[in-house]
């Protein structure tokens, strides 16, 4: 739950919406400026103020359906029959969906550096984490070098030597900082770049190849689809070799070995090769767009994040130290965080209203880390 219909309101208690609600406006403001957008079409006074689109309507249209597809999959297994709708009327409308590169929604960074690139270059913290080292290496990624840069000594990435990279475990033991500040930082790429992907064509791709898995009219072929897809996300990324990338029916993501640490090696938890396969059953392939959605998410990770809590893609080991007690919430050693608690100036601030977003949760929800929202069911894909 967020304040949103009651935003800007000055009570003493600002109620939250419930989720459910929040996704009926959504919608419904999305109709409202589809009709906007749609009979404005020629309108030029939006330019100096859109960084983005540069006052293009019909792209905005586009992202308007792209949008709204993205959150009708966001709802397929809570509400199957609401998110059929609304996917199905973002797949049909004229206006179209961002299906090339060229109509990627991008948010300027309007001079600023990317904070991402702050925190690894200017703080000397964050790398690449072992999950990306697994998937990126084990199925022999081109992107890998758009995201980050070679590790520093050589005898970090010995168990694999031509694959120049190390990551570090999520929920890692680790002694000092020190010691992982050699692992593979972010690209220095990222350092220059003046804008952030916020929505690509490549993801409309995976979700038009889960919505075809789910029967939903004018989502096209789930194979071309994914294909599509991956081959939009390396043209979008530079990277090259995307040909014998799809091909690949024998590379696996690769297990963990901690260079340092031994408690922080793991085993792949994910088994899946690039190649598509007719063959396989729906989960297999919904593993594989949704692994590949999250490679190439890199860098929006709310939306990462939202796919892996709702499908329990892409398969990645569990954190190696599990800190978590009752005070913020308890996560069992085969479970992920599920959501972030309120923050303090809110539990203090608007303390009713807290609660009563809580209540809106569901019998038995906490404000803690272990209670999982509206659409993460933790039921079956299919």
């Amino acid at each position: 739950p967020v304040i949103y219909s009651n935003y800007g309101t000055t009570a003493s208690t600002i109620l939250y919406d419930k989720e459910s609600d929040l996704y009926d406006s959504f919608f419904k403001q999305l109709d409202s400026i589809q009709t906007t957008f749609a009979t404005n079409t020629s309108y030029t006074g939006f330019k100096k103020f859109d960084p983005s689109y540069s006052g293009n309507i019909s792209a905005w249209m586009k992202l308007v359906n792209s949008l709204r597809l993205r959150l009708a999959i966001r709802l397929s297994k809570v509400a199957p029959a609401l998110a059929k709708t609304q996917g199905e009327k973002a797949l049909s409308d004229p206006a179209g969906l961002i299906t090339t590169n060229a109509d990627n929604f991008k948010v300027s960074l309007m001079g600023q550096k990317m904070p991402m690139a702050v925190i690894c270059f200017e703080w000397d913290d964050t790398r690449m984490g072992a999950v990306m080292e697994s998937f990126l290496g084990g199925l022999k990624d081109g992107r890998v070098s758009k995201y980050f840069s070679t590790a520093s000594n050589s005898a970090l990435y010995a168990d694999h030597p031509t694959f120049p990279y190390k990551g570090i475990r999520n929920g890692a033991y680790i002694g000092a900082k020190i010691d992982r500040v050699p692992f593979s930082k972010v690209s220095e790429d990222f350092q220059t770049v003046p804008t952030r992907r916020s929505f690509t064509a490549a993801e409309v791709s995976f979700l038009k190849a889960e919505a075809a898995l789910r029967g939903w009219v004018g989502a096209g072929d789930p194979q071309a689809n994914y294909e599509n897809g991956v081959r939009l996300s390396f043209a979008d990324w530079g990277a090259g070799g995307v040909d014998a990338y799809l091909a690949d029916n024998t590379s696996t993501p690769w297990n963990y070995v901690d260079p340092i640490d031994a408690k922080n090696n793991f085993t792949a938890s994910s088994t899946i090769t690039v190649a598509w396969n007719n063959a396989d059953n729906n989960e297999l392939k919904l593993e594989k767009i949704i692994t590949q959605k999250w490679i190439n998410n890199f860098t929006n990770s709310l939306e990462a994040w939202v796919d892996f809590r709702r499908t329990g893609y892409p398969k990645i080991p569990h954190v190696a130290k599990n800190d978590s007690s009752p005070d913020w919430g308890v996560i069992p050693a085969d479970q992920w965080i599920k959501r972030m608690p309120f923050v303090n100036g809110e539990r203090t601030g608007n303390t009713q209203g807290v609660a009563d977003a809580v209540s809106k949760m569901g019998t038995g929800a906490k404000d803690d880390i272990a209670t999982r929202l509206w659409w993460d069911t933790g039921g079956p894909n299919f």
